[in-house]
């Protein structure tokens, strides 16, 4: 990027800045914040340890200073504004989770896909894993599309604002399914069923529906309930091979295949967590239960950033602000707008004037609803499409 690439960016930015306001976090004085500058080169770390005691005071330093990036602290502090983290006497902290599209198993064609499929999965942790099996209300989640490639849940919920690294490392291991072990999930009932020419003890329940089934005991069920409807649809050669590969010897292929093709079977282990079978099935659980955590995890290497989540002093990016890496918002959402919210569209905040620019490096460039084809060379493109390839290092401004 060079020196005119640079000034016109900043100049659009400062623009924005000084007609949009930034949605500014609670606890503003008690915050720490971090910015990086278009003049910064690649690499260098990002000037942070400022601190605002008003929303003013923080909207005119990005009018007069704007910044490429901006960030404020998930941490509260008694001295935001101290030169290291001892001396900021930590408060508090809100809990993050940030999810990256870049993170996902499997291949997609067009940035747009990317962006569509991160979206259900966060959708998949609020819904889920936040609200449904943690017990947070929705009006203390803050959801905020990044501006790049994914988004940002930030949980204000007084319960969880002093937890500690390793308590936050907990909830994480949750999402993970971590601990999740099969002679803790899967437990012998003293119940006797009727097998029609004699009656056998010692059937399966999964833990959890031996009282009131939430979360990962319910995942579990379906999981069972799905794989064994399955199966039970195959040929019969075909369904016990199925079968022999969760680690079954014959004669349980054959009783578990029968339990496969009555739906009323199905129906207690979905309603009951009830299995009605018999026996040593330890390999069966085990593959069982491997299957439902990688069905199901919010994963670490994949599906939301661990280290955000445990990390107590992170800076996250300020929804309103501009992403310097896309040209984008970073945009602030509630529950209902993410439902249809399309970064493509909503996430966009400059023209579609002509601007010139020198194309450093072909690209394909989606945006509301079009895609531009560009090559190396000068040429006028819409203005949002330029700032998206400058940002990315893939345009220069061309006076």
């Amino acid at each position: 990027m060079n020196d005119q690439t640079r000034a016109f960016l900043r100049e659009r930015f400062r623009e924005y800045y000084s007609r949009s306001k930034v949605f500014v976090p609670p606890g503003l004085a008690q915050r720490e914040w971090g910015f990086i500058f278009h003049e910064e080169s690649a690499g260098v770390a990002m000037r942070r340890h400022k601190a605002f005691n008003t929303e003013g005071e923080l909207a005119d330093y990005l009018r007069s200073m704007p910044p490429a990036h901006a960030y404020h602290s998930a941490a509260y502090y008694k001295h935001p504004q101290a030169p290291t983290m001892p001396e900021k006497d930590w408060i508090g902290a809100d809990l993050i989770f940030d999810l990256d599209a870049d993170h996902l198993p499997g291949k997609f064609t067009s940035y747009g896909g990317m962006l569509e499929n991160v979206k259900k999965e966060i959708i998949r942790l609020i819904d889920e894993f936040l609200i449904d099996d943690l017990g947070f209300r929705e009006r203390d989640l803050n959801i905020v599309f990044s501006g790049g490639r994914g988004y940002h849940v930030h949980v204000r919920d007084e319960r969880v604002r002093s937890l500690k690294s390793p308590e936050r490392r907990e909830i994480v291991d949750y999402l993970l399914g971590t601990g999740l072990e099969p002679d803790r999930m899967f437990i012998r009932t003293n119940q006797r069923i009727d097998t029609g020419t004699s009656s056998i003890a010692g059937v399966w329940l999964i833990r959890g529906y031996d009282s009131v089934p939430s979360g990962w005991d319910q995942r579990v069920a379906r999981y069972i309930v799905e794989k064994l409807e399955q199966i039970g649809r195959l040929p019969d050669k075909e369904a016990k091979e199925a079968l022999r590969a969760f680690s079954l010897e014959s004669k349980d292929v054959k009783r578990i295949l029968l339990v496969a093709r009555d739906p009323a079977q199905l129906v207690k282990i979905r309603e009951k967590g009830l299995i009605e079978l018999s026996g040593n099935l330890e390999g069966f659980f085990r593959s069982i239960l491997a299957g439902t955590i990688d069905q199901f995890k919010v994963d670490i290497a994949g599906k939301t950033d661990e280290p955000v989540t445990a990390d107590i002093k992170r800076l996250i990016r300020l929804p309103g602000s501009i992403h310097g890496g896309s040209s984008f918002r970073v945009t602030p959402l509630t529950r209902a707008q993410l439902e249809s919210f399309n970064p493509l569209e909503d996430a966009i905040i400059f023209s579609d004037d002509p601007v010139r620019v020198l194309v450093t490096r072909p690209a394909e460039v989606e945006m509301k609803g079009k895609i531009y084809r560009v090559s190396e060379g000068v040429g006028r493109l819409p203005e949002n499409v330029a700032m998206f390839l400058m940002c990315r290092g893939s345009a220069d401004y061309e006076p």
